[in-house]
């Protein structure tokens, strides 16, 4: 896998055009300074669980004896499960608003909507399929950074696109996320059967 098709398909499932009606919706009590200060920390304490478990997920495959192509199977069905929901939406978002007034903090705009299960089964498949600490962590750095780009910008980006391009555009991004599942899938299957 090349190093573009890696950070493509993990921009693909952090899914930052799609995490920005929830981003906006979140965060809208806030002011336009605040709402940059909140994005950036959390983007930050992101980072830090992706990289984390790079390391970590290795570990915990191992701790599990589990092969190679399981992992593979495993990734293409979950990677196709996330394409299908980005595609065909059904799940309704709420505004997460701190009672006691506070801003956000890790939860829900640092895991799940960034780091969340879906990213870190992705990276424990990836790195398997690799075997290459630094263009993994590389990958994700990149996929981070352009995630966070896109995501620092959030109040802007919803005030210019409307609910209809952000879904055209998540929907497009669910579609070529399912050509990645599948390949990987297939891959899978490849190193099972042979």
């Amino acid at each position: 896998m090349s190093l573009f098709t890696l950070i493509l398909s993990l921009v693909l499932i952090i899914d930052p055009l799609g995490n920005i009606p929830i981003f906006a919706s979140i965060l809208s009590p806030y002011s336009q300074k605040d709402q940059h200060k909140i994005i950036l920390r959390e983007l930050l304490i992101s980072l830090g669980i992706l990289v984390g478990f790079q390391f970590l997920g290795e570990l915990l495959l191992i701790w599990l004896d589990l092969c190679v192509p399981a992992i593979q199977i495993a990734g293409g069905i979950i990677l196709f499960l996330i394409a299908l929901g980005m595609i065909f939406p059904t799940i309704t978002t709420t505004t997460f608003i701190e009672k006691n007034g506070d801003s956000p903090f890790i939860v829900p705009l640092s895991v799940p909507l960034i780091a969340g299960p879906s990213i870190l089964a992705a990276i424990m498949a990836y790195s398997r399929q690799i075997n290459s600490d630094f263009k993994m962590v590389l990958a994700i750095i990149i996929a981070w950074a352009v995630s966070g780009s896109i995501l620092i910008f959030t109040p802007v980006i919803k005030k210019v696109m409307k609910d209809r391009a952000l879904t055209a555009c998540t929907r497009l991004m669910g579609l070529v996320l399912t050509f990645i599942s599948i390949e990987m899938l297939l891959k899978g299957f490849k190193s099972f059967i042979y």
